[in-house]
């Protein structure tokens, strides 16, 4: 039960999520945005430009930012995490591609350089070969 509700929770924040960030990223919410600055402005006469008027905008921006860093962060987790199934089905279905290469973001910072350096190594054999249609692999 409590997996369910775990579930629809995470759907309906999902969706949430989602919706935020088209909405945020359009060309409505940066016009809301600028237009809730100019009002802003505009009645800073009015309130004689005091401390309450400014806490009011710094309240709300930095609310508004706050929230936002995470609705950000979990798009481009789902974002992240969906490019590197699609990279990882690609090589998995590459002939001659290394299968060692599937999941390779959780590999540890340390074997991510060795990789990088083998890859490094690969292009420099590459440049060398006389034919361009010699291939090297991970393998």
């Amino acid at each position: 039960m409590l997996d369910r509700m775990l579930h629809q929770r995470g759907g309906i924040l999902a969706r949430f999520a989602t919706a935020a960030t088209v909405w945020t990223g359009s060309t409505a919410a940066f016009i809301t945005a600028v237009a809730v600055v100019l009002v802003w402005l505009t009645t800073g006469p009015y309130f004689h430009w005091s401390d309450t008027w400014q806490l009011v905008i710094n309240t709300g921006t930095t609310g508004v930012t706050f929230l936002m860093v995470f609705v950000i962060q979990r798009a481009q987790n789902k974002d992240g995490l969906a490019i590197q199934l699609k990279l990882n089905e690609l090589v998995a279905a590459m002939q001659g591609a290394s299968n060692r290469l599937i999941a390779v973001e959780d590999l540890s910072e340390q074997e991510l350089k060795t990789l990088a350096e083998h890859f490094r190594r690969l292009a420099e054999m590459s440049k060398r070969d006389r034919s361009v249609t010699e291939s090297h692999s991970v393998e």
